[in-house]
């Protein structure tokens, strides 16, 4: 299992200087992989839960959030080795076409280190303030990704679909090796495991129970087998929001909740379930306010996951990357 780590993105910790010295430091003490969100604002009076807190409130931190591709692209300038990875993008708040452009330049000055995880987004306030509508969903995404799938391709592009359309025309730059960057698709419902199956190189989920997502991962495989796709290639990939404590929780509220020495045993036993990936955010634990004390902490994690976890192979970039995708 791979172990991945969030940069500083949000609140007071997400400052340039600390994002270069997270990105260096994570790879540096062995992390395979960099992570952002995707947040464009803090409602003072939201119409929905944020489901990431033990009380269901808005962080107060959510109130200044980095661009996540840009973010990741200064993160890929510090870095050499880390693979990139966005947890997740609201597609529905992007324009296929330009985005594209976007992540396919990330994925080219990166050397091939880029990894897509896409969502529909759930905050009505944050769809509100984009003018956007969040009927249809489902139909706008598949739309999106093939628009996607489409620009990336070699050759002209031309494209005809229910929302986009884009004359006959040469569009660059290509994602490297002319191969899209692996494609990690959220959500719980079926037809998103549908999705997941249908066209995803991986479900990239949050922390739920470990056995409900042993299941849904179960699900998808099946349906990736209906699809005549091999259910062994794709990828579960799960985000952790830990809160470290000096002492054990023993109540049960959270499976990262409690000790550095819990957490880890926790990341370890979601090994155990198939998990290829986990990454985990430590911006919003209460005690670690600071670049150096979450840096601690993510190391010592790491250290103790990784003094039992199974042998990994060293992270690819550049042409040979290319050629594994």
């Amino acid at each position: 299992m791979e172990l991945g780590l969030s940069l500083p993105q949000i609140g007071d910790l997400a400052t340039p200087d600390n994002v270069v010295h997270v990105a260096r430091s994570a790879e540096s003490i062995g992390f395979d992989s960099l992570w952002v969100m995707d947040r464009l604002l803090r409602p003072t009076q939201p119409r929905d839960p944020y489901p990431g807190t033990p009380d269901l409130s808005w962080p107060q931190s959510f109130s200044s959030c980095l661009d996540p591709l840009e973010t990741l692209t200064f993160a890929a300038a510090h870095t050499r080795r880390v693979t990139l990875g966005t947890s997740t993008l609201n597609m529905p708040w992007y324009r296929p076409l330009t985005l594209a452009r976007r992540l396919a330049t990330l994925d080219v000055l990166s050397n091939g280190r880029l990894r897509v995880g896409v969502g529909l987004g759930w905050s009505q306030d944050e769809f509100e303030a984009l003018g956007l509508s969040t009927r249809g969903l489902g139909r706008r995404l598949d739309d999106q990704l093939d628009a996607l799938e489409a620009i990336w391709a070699d050759g002209q592009v031309c494209f005809n679909g229910d929302g986009y359309r884009i004359a006959p025309s040469e569009i660059g730059p290509k994602p490297v090796g002319g191969a899209r960057p692996p494609l990690y698709l959220g959500g719980f419902t079926e037809a998103s495991l549908q999705r997941v199956a249908r066209r995803g190189d991986g479900w990239l989920t949050v922390f739920l129970p470990r056995d409900l997502v042993a299941a849904n991962f179960e699900r998808i495989q099946q349906l990736a087998t209906e699809s005549q796709r091999d259910p062994d290639a794709l990828r579960l990939v799960v985000r952790a929001n830990p809160m470290v404590s000096d002492t054990r929780v023993t109540d049960g509220s959270s499976p990262f909740h409690g000790t550095i020495e819990q957490i880890a045993d926790e990341i370890k036993r979601y090994e155990d379930i198939g998990t290829h990936e986990m990454h985990i955010d430590l911006q919003f634990s209460p005690g670690l306010t600071s670049t150096p004390a979450l840096l601690d902490t993510a190391a010592q994690i790491h250290d103790r996951v990784d003094s039992t976890r199974h042998q990994r192979r060293p992270t690819l970039v550049g042409a040979a990357a290319a050629e594994n995708r």
